[in-house]
C-alpha cells in the first residue's frame, strides 16, 4: 500500500515537476491567459480550469495507455522488459539526472495549436477547454518528454498500472493554471504571487528531483547489473 502511495506522488510530482519547466509554463501560461479572460464570471473560471486539467489527464492517460499496452501485447518485448526492466531503469534515471541538471541538453518543441485556435477553444465553453487542455499536454518538449517517456512510462510498466500514474502525472501538469485560476478570480496580486512562486520553484525542484533520479539510478545499477550482496533485499 505504502508503494502504491509513493508512486502515485512521484506520478503527481513529475506532473508538477513538468508544469512549471520552462516550455511547458508557457503552454500553461497560454491557457490561464484565455481562462482569465473569463474573469469577471468566478465560478466560470474555475470550472473552466478543471476541464482544463481534466483534458490534461485525459490526454496523458490515453498516450500511456498506447504506449504501455503496446509493449505488453508484443510478447518477445514484455518478455524483455520483465527481464530487463530493472537493468534498463538504472542507467535511465541517471539520464534523467543529467537532463535534468541541464549536463544534457537536447532543444525542441512540438505544439499543436497557436494562439488562434486557443482563443476559439474557450470560446467554445467547458469542453472546449478540455480539448485545450488536451492539445496542449500533446505539445511535448524535452521536459515533458523526457519526464513523461523516461520516467513516467516506465512506472506504468514496472507497476502495470496504466491508469492511476497517468492521470495524477496529468493533474500535476495542470495544477499551476487551476491555482493561478483560483487566485485570480480573488485579486491579481494573489495570482502574480503564486505564479513567481512557481517560476522560483521550477530551479530548485529540477535539481531535488534530479539528485533523487541518480541516487535511484546508482541503487538500480549496483542491484540490478553488479548484483552488489549488501543490495540484495
Amino acid at each position: 500500500m505504502t508503494g502504491i502511495v509513493l508512486s502515485i506522488f512521484s506520478a503527481l510530482w513529475l506532473g508538477i515537476l513538468t508544469s512549471i519547466s520552462p516550455c511547458p509554463l508557457a503552454t500553461n501560461v497560454a491557457a490561464i491567459g484565455f481562462i482569465s479572460k473569463k474573469i469577471d464570471d468566478s465560478k466560470m473560471a474555475f470550472y473552466s480550469s478543471i476541464f482544463y486539467l481534466v483534458g490534461r489527464s485525459f490526454a496523458y492517460l490515453i498516450v500511456a495507455v498506447l504506449v504501455v499496452a503496446g509493449f505488453l501485447h508484443i510478447s518477445s518485448l514484455s518478455m524483455f522488459l520483465q527481464e530487463y526492466m530493472n537493468k534498463i531503469l538504472g542507467p535511465l534515471f541517471i539520464l534523467i539526472a543529467l537532463f535534468l541538471f541541464n549536463i544534457i541538453k537536447i532543444n525542441f518543441s512540438f505544439s499543436l495549436i497557436g494562439n488562434q485556435g486557443g482563443e476559439k477553444l474557450t470560446k467554445m465553453g467547458y469542453w472546449g477547454n478540455f480539448l485545450l487542455g488536451t492539445i496542449f499536454a500533446l505539445s511535448f518538449c524535452p521536459v515533458s518528454a523526457a519526464l513523461f517517456f523516461g520516467s513516467l512510462i516506465p512506472l506504468c510498466v514496472s507497476t502495470s498500472s496504466l491508469i492511476a500514474f497517468p492521470v495524477f502525472y496529468g493533474i500535476g501538469t495542470g495544477l499551476p493554471v487551476l491555482m493561478v485560476a483560483v487566485a485570480l478570480v480573488f485579486s491579481i496580486e494573489r495570482a502574480n504571487k503564486i505564479f513567481k512562486l512557481i517560476r522560483n520553484t521550477e530551479k530548485v525542484g529540477r535539481i531535488i528531483t534530479g539528485a533523487i533520479f541518480g541516487i535511484l539510478g546508482i541503487y538500480f545499477i549496483l542491484k540490478y547489473i553488479f548484483f552488489v550482496p549488501y543490495l540484495q533485499f
